[in-house]
């Protein structure tokens, strides 16, 4: 499939999803405005037939409501607002396309280097699919040595523009795949752990970090007025709610694992969020404060 006709399912559906409700006149007026169109109307027959692919490619149902004018609409919207694979592949594309479409602009445009290892990405996702074992050569960043681990991979996860795997040898290891020298498929089989499944294995994580000895609990966050603009857009975690708000601060909720990567987020904010509940999580956040503290009063 072509780059360009990927790009036309990307944009019908990004149509139909933003507008909910849309008639194929609506849709083709949209199409003509767009630059993508190159002037010429999608033929019924054609539009159809990119209804049909695009629900194929991205598991999504597009349905039509006669009444009011035969509206289209995706039934399973949802699985796109709650984010996840479909969401992602959406918006990959999308940017991509718009990169591509304003290659002149590349001067203007600045984007950030991300060291994700993602040349090691169709090895493990073909090994996921296989079921077979990896044999990898890592570079931990707490060992001068390289070390090689035979893994089966289980999953893996993107977070703050790094890959990770999830890969089971002698219990469950995260290897970040920016840190794995080299990788080679090996001979030995395996199947999936019928009780074993990703959103489970992070449940109650902020990030990357599974740590089972901190239980989930509800975290208390007081955030400056200001500051609460950026946290109610995009949240710190998928389970925060905002339960009270004013002229000077807002109150969230968070029911997760506080680890030291969310720890470590909070302390990114600086002094426009204040941990209220529980109170070790409080405690252990004002320690960290007076550490940073002490280092910043001593003479250089």
């Amino acid at each position: 499939m072509s780059t360009n006709t990927l790009t036309k399912y990307v944009w019908l559906v990004d149509t139909i999803y933003k507008n909910e409700y849309i008639s194929y006149d609506e849709i083709n007026k949209k199409w003509l405005a767009d630059d993508i169109s190159e002037g010429l109307e999608i033929p019924k027959r054609t539009f159809h037939t990119w209804i049909h692919e695009a629900e194929e490619m991205f598991g999504l149902i597009i349905q039509c409501e006669r009444k009011g004018g035969y509206k289209y609409y995706i039934e399973n919207a949802d699985d796109i607002k709650n984010g996840g694979l479909r969401n992602w592949l959406l918006s990959t594309i999308s940017v991509s396309h718009l990169m591509m479409e304003n290659k002149q602009l590349k001067d203007r445009i600045l984007l950030e280097y991300i060291p994700s290892g993602q040349e090691h990405l169709q090895s493990i996702i073909g090994a996921m699919k296989e079921g077979v074992h990896l044999n990898i050569i890592y570079q931990s960043y707490w060992r001068d040595e390289d070390t090689s681990y035979d893994v089966m991979p289980l999953c893996i996860k993107l977070f703050r523009q790094r890959w990770y795997m999830v890969g089971q040898s002698y219990g469950c290891r995260i290897y970040a795949l920016d840190r794995i020298k080299s990788i080679t498929k090996t001979e030995k089989t395996f199947k999936m752990p019928k009780d074993w499944k990703a959103e489970g294995f992070f449940d109650g994580c902020f990030g990357i970090i599974v740590d089972n000895n901190i239980d989930k609990q509800t975290v208390k966050l007081k955030a400056s007025a200001g500051q609460a603009n950026y946290i109610r857009d995009l949240r710190l975690h998928k389970s925060q709610e905002e339960v009270e708000r004013n002229e000077e601060y807002s109150i969230f909720t968070y029911f997760l694992r506080p680890t030291f990567d969310f720890q470590q987020e909070l302390l990114w904010n600086g002094e426009d969020i204040e941990v209220l509940e529980p109170a070790w999580l409080r405690k252990e956040m004002a320690g960290k404060i007076k550490k940073m503290w002490s280092k910043y009063m001593r003479k250089v």
